[in-house]
């Protein structure tokens, strides 16, 4: 049922087609529909949708109409699907409920009086230190011409959701209702990788909680006709609401991108804007993120470094300590282990007589033990970094798409193969055959002779070698994030790939070289290759460092802006990582030269040693500034809110102990 509505806005008088909540159900349509839910009273008409011509594709090609992505527009009719808003099954009265929806923002309109923020935290109860819509803005010129810009940013909704494809426990949903990209805090179990791939900073990480929420679209609002509480309270009719690619009355634009909104292209986010006010050429942000934006030839302003710090180089070692720590643990442990399990068992498969010699021996078991024992400590690590640990078991259900789910995964199976071999290891092993006899009476030979021990170890080996590949390659996808210019790059690779190899040969050579000393056998053949190994894995990462420095030094966005940090906030701690592992490299290439001349002999393996510990030092300074330095293409903040410069600021002076403050608590 509907009414007409009259709205005066800017002296004209329209009329327009709005959806009466109140309506008695008079009609079958209606019945059951438009009154269980209860309605704020004092709603003004201007918070009411308009009912207004629909297009059938959007601008990048999408249906609005959103009943072909689920099968539930064929097996049931429209009316009939229920959102199950707070458990209630009942159906909306919105007759455009599987349309996409989207938010249309007028910047020239914004005040910055943060009415939109209140209205949503008011709404969804959060706490002061998370908003699903918050103000920033972007500022330049000079006195008299300066001019700012404000910017209501949430959740856009997106037709290409990278939250819903990230997220490992399938806690995001993208409805055929609205479009809504609606997730479930009580599914999440606080991994924080949705807030890590959102351009917009729409998911909101609670410390406290130990989970992600964000903005539901005020879907409850939407399915009795009453636009967001966000909308409805912007005070400047800045905000707008509806159909995507309706452009709102009194509106001359419709576009995709304002300065300091990332590149649309990332994700097709639902929002569209209008700013026609002249800017200057270039505007800062207010926030402590390095960047700025220029204006091109075209009009559109894209990102730029902004050196707010000078070019002075710092240590900076304390700041290297950070709240992403299990994660460097991880990453450099799960590395390390596959390289660990990987050279010894391919070196035998390709017929190196000491490896063949070494995976029959004795010690082949405690090598798998270590293996095992590694992966298993850097997935301990990895659980630790979640808001909910005792949820871990969830980031498996996200596989079809989460390359989170999949390292995981990988990872899991590589510790499952690991586990077998060493089951299957141990009726061939000397000391375990001599303890079971002595002290339980069992003679594992003759149990196990009808076992073929050596092909069930074969096969488990090529089965572990495939899943610590795909466990490593998937690391490396986690990582190739389009919001994260600093971490999409090939050096994200060239790391992993390296210190899988360099550090995996420091692990693995002590045990297979030490077995072969006491043995009293040749150890030439084994310390060549894995010195040979020892130093390709620094040679790959040392690739993938020039080229990265090559291309962030000349690029002017978010990847440089971090790059920028990288050589200044931390520019010695850098160079001393560059500097360690050119000279680790230089050494090793020598002392490798002159063992394959015959110069030297294996009496120097202390050396090795020294080196192969330098370069874990290396791996982890390396590590640490991978995880600090990274700069999102995220939504410009304010001098106080979404800035992590005040925040910083507050937890030094003790401003942080107040609540209202709106700085999370660190745990």
């Amino acid at each position: 049922m509907t009414e007409e509505v009259t709205i005066n806005e800017t002296n004209t008088t329209s009329a327009v087609q709005s959806f009466d909540p109140k309506a008695s159900a008079s009609t079958p349509e209606q019945e059951g529909r438009s009154n269980h839910w209860e309605v704020r009273t004092q709603e003004q008409n201007y918070a009411y949708l308009p009912d207004q011509p629909i297009k059938e594709k959007n601008r990048y090609g999408k249906r609005i109409d959103l009943l072909d992505i689920t099968d539930v527009g064929i097996e049931q009719p429209e009316a009939n699907r229920s959102m199950f808003i707070n458990e209630n099954p009942e159906v909306g009265s919105n007759p455009n409920r599987n349309k996409q929806h989207g938010f249309f923002f007028t910047a020239d309109n914004c005040i910055g009086c943060h009415a939109c923020e209140s209205a949503c935290a008011e709404k969804n109860d959060t706490p002061a230190h998370l908003a699903f819509r918050s103000v920033g803005y972007v500022e330049g010129g000079s006195y008299p011409d300066y001019k700012r810009m404000n910017i209501s940013m949430a959740c856009n909704h997106c037709d290409d959701p990278v939250c819903l494809k990230g997220c490992p426990t399938r806690a995001y949903t993208k409805h055929a209702e609205y479009g809504a990209v609606l997730q479930d805090p009580e599914t999440c179990f606080g991994c924080g990788y949705c807030t890590w791939v959102c351009p917009y900073n729409a998911p909101q990480l609670d410390p406290v909680k130990g989970q992600v929420s964000k903005c539901n679209m005020c879907v409850d609002r939407l399915e009795v006709g009453l636009k967001p509480a966000c909308v409805s309270a912007c005070v400047g009719n800045a905000l707008d609401f509806g159909v995507i690619e309706n452009t709102p009355e009194n509106r001359e634009q419709c576009k995709t991108s304002i300065p300091g909104f990332p590149d649309p292209s990332i994700t097709q986010p639902n929002i569209r804007f209008q700013q026609t006010k002249s800017m200057p050429i270039e505007m800062t942000r207010p926030d402590s993120m390095p960047v700025k934006y220029h204006r091109n030839e075209k009009g559109d302003y894209k990102p730029v470094i902004d050196q707010k710090t000078g070019k002075a180089k710092h240590w900076n070692f304390s700041k290297l300590n950070s709240r992403e720590n299990p994660l460097v643990i991880f990453t450099l442990f799960a590395q390390a282990a596959i390289g660990v399990f990987f050279i010894p068992f391919l070196g035998a498969l390709l017929g190196v007589d000491a490896l063949i010699n070494f995976n029959q021996s004795a010690m082949f078991l405690p090598l798998i033990i270590t293996t095992l024992t590694m992966t298993t400590f850097a997935l301990l690590m990895s659980v630790s970094h979640l808001g909910k640990p005792h949820r871990f078991y969830r980031g498996f259900n996200n596989l079809r798409h989460s390359p989170m789910a999949r390292e995981g995964f990988g990872l899991a199976l590589f510790s499952a193969g690991c586990g077998l071999i060493a089951l299957f290891s141990l009726p061939t092993n000397f000391w375990v055959v001599e303890v079971a006899q002595q002290t339980l009476a069992l003679d594992l030979p003759q149990l196990t002779r009808d076992f073929p021990l050596a092909t069930l170890i074969k096969v488990t080996g090529i089965f572990t070698l495939i899943a610590g590949f795909a466990g490593l390659f998937y690391m490396n996808m986690c990582y190739q994030i389009k919001a994260r210019p600093f971490w999409n790059h090939l050096q994200t690779a060239t790391s992993f790939t390296g210190n899988s190899l360099s550090l995996g040969a420091l692990v693995s050579g002590v045990i297979v070289i030490s077995t072969l000393l006491v043995q009293k056998q040749d150890i030439n053949q084994v310390l060549t290759i894995f010195a040979s190994v020892f130093i390709t894995g620094m040679i790959i990462e040392g690739i993938g460092l020039i080229v990265h420095n090559y291309q962030l030094n000349r690029n002017e966005d978010e990847g440089g802006a971090a790059h920028y940090v990288q050589c200044t906030t931390f520019g010695k701690s850098y160079l001393l990582r560059n500097y360690l592992l050119a000279f680790n490299i230089i050494a090793s290439t020598i002392l490798l030269t002159l063992q394959l001349l015959n110069v030297i002999d294996s009496s120097l393996l202390l050396v090795w040693l020294v080196l192969a510990i330098l370069n874990c030092f290396t791996a982890v300074i390396g590590r640490a500034l991978f995880y600090i330095l990274v700069i999102p293409t995220t939504m410009p903040g304010a001098f106080f809110w979404r800035n992590k410069g005040f925040e910083q600021h507050a937890r030094d002076i003790g401003l942080a102990d107040n609540p209202a403050t709106g700085v999370a608590p660190l745990h």
